[in-house]
């Protein structure tokens, strides 16, 4: 499944080419430690150095017999280096060179996600500042309330995004972690210096205190990220669902020359990206129950966690990344009608302006549950028998007895309602990516 979504870049941080080559970097990385202390000859690391390599096929048919992955690469690694290979994992549990390789790869695949919502949000921002001025209705509950622009919904989740990417920036920090500490994460055959030295090298922190594994609430936080922004994706995908609809059709996906939305129904124009990404973000959400269920393991560690992970890290980050993709693709090429956005405002007969008409009555002096009474009772008319809002307003001898008619029309002007925008265009315009 995850295969036909994926990108040949984020796929191929999680090849298992790219995995054993990340133990590689872990592996020599430490060798270097010890050589700075003393514990291997500087010929010997040069040797390792210049011989270090692997064979996935190889790692592969060894481990068939020892049935244990990271046994099977030092095995391979050690045919290659010949007689320096005994200070290669010198010291080492498994789980230093696998969960230290990992934050690589989690680190790697972070930077592409980061790189994909940067460019989202850009698009958002840009097509924000198109449509400051494109009028629309307004909808809670998903009925008509008042005016708004499409800017400003388009601004709305420019502004989510980039708290996506803070939270994602947070959490590649988190992950971004390794650990040379040995098998119960005490030292007990590994100078604490190695760690600092390797991890140093690696350009990556140090778990204060680890057991066998880096902690998995550091990796739970940034499926969380991963779970988050793939939500707001399919928040925005969601919206843009509700405006497809015959009904509404204020924005639609592109349709391509020669796309087809029906085997059966040739006139079918159908919001298919947007329905992949709702569809896609279940997935990713119901990965991160996984990570968090990976947090509580057996006392310095279990295995429970791995397996997961093993189906987890690579599909989020591949899918996520294709999700990201796809919905720049939705927003920089999304169709805007606004005269259907205009249309739809006159749907509701006026009655968009109820809280203006109820607020220049209280300021002529009349007091609000009074004025609210009028105003109902009119706007339930207009909506039952489908007839103007302001004509029965003006005909209201309640309202004729506080407001003039100029006074009145002028209510129904949505320059009032949507004379603050600026201030929120100016916040837009502000975002930096």
């Amino acid at each position: 499944m995850i295969e036909r979504y994926s990108t040949p870049e984020m796929s191929a941080i999680w090849t298992d080419q790219a995995r054993m080559a990340a133990w590689l970097q872990v592996e020599l990385a430490v060798c270097e430690a010890w050589t700075r202390l003393g514990q291997i000859p500087e010929d010997a690391l040069a040797q390792i150095k210049d011989k270090a390599a692997f064979d996935v096929d190889r790692v592969c048919e060894i481990e068939q017999v020892t049935q244990h992955d990271v046994i099977a690469f030092v095995s391979c690694v050690a045919e290659n280096v010949g007689e320096c290979s005994k200070y290669i994992h010198y010291g080492l549990t498994s789980s230093d060179v696998l969960d230290t390789g990992l934050a690589l790869q989690m680190r790697a695949a972070g930077a592409l996600l980061q790189e994909e919502t940067k460019k989202l949000g850009g698009i958002l921002q840009r097509r924000a500042l198109e449509h400051r001025d494109t009028v629309m209705i307004g909808r809670t509950h998903g009925i008509h309330a008042e005016p708004i622009t499409f800017g400003m919904v388009l601004g709305l989740w420019a502004f989510e995004i980039q708290r996506g990417l803070e939270r994602l920036q947070r959490a590649v920090q988190q992950i971004s972690v390794g650990k040379i500490s040995g098998a119960v994460g005490s030292y007990a055959n590994v100078d604490p210096q190695v760690e600092q030295i390797a991890l140093s090298l690696l350009d990556l922190g140090v778990a204060p205190i680890s057991t066998q594994i880096v902690q998995r609430d550091r990796h739970a936080e940034f499926m969380s990220a991963l779970a988050l922004l793939a939500s707001s994706l399919e928040k925005i995908a969601l919206q843009v669902r509700h405006y497809q609809r015959t009904e509404v059709l204020e924005a639609e996906e592109y349709f391509a020359p020669g796309q087809k939305g029906s085997s059966a129904m040739p006139h079918k124009r159908n919001p298919i990206i947007s329905e992949r990404l709702c569809g896609q973000a279940r997935i990713i959400r119901g990965n991160m129950v996984a990570a968090f269920e990976n947090i509580a393991l057996w006392h310095e560690r279990d295995i429970s966690h791995s397996s997961a992970e093993r189906i987890i890290l690579p599909d989020s980050t591949i899918l996520l990344h294709y999700m990201l993709k796809k919905a720049c693709w939705l927003i920089d090429k999304l169709n805007v009608y606004p005269g259907n956005m205009a249309a739809n405002m006159d749907k509701s007969f006026g009655l968009l302006y109820s809280q203006r008409v109820l607020l220049a009555l209280v300021e002529a002096g009349m007091l609000r549950d009074d004025a609210y009474a009028v105003v109902q009772r009119s706007a339930m008319r207009a909506w039952e028998e489908k007839i103007s809002f302001l004509d029965l307003l003006r005909h209201d001898p309640e309202v004729a007895d506080r407001l003039s008619i100029a006074q009145l029309d002028a209510c129904f002007d949505p320059a009032h309602q949507l004379r603050n925008m600026g201030v929120i265009f100016d916040r837009v315009a502000a975002l930096k990516w």
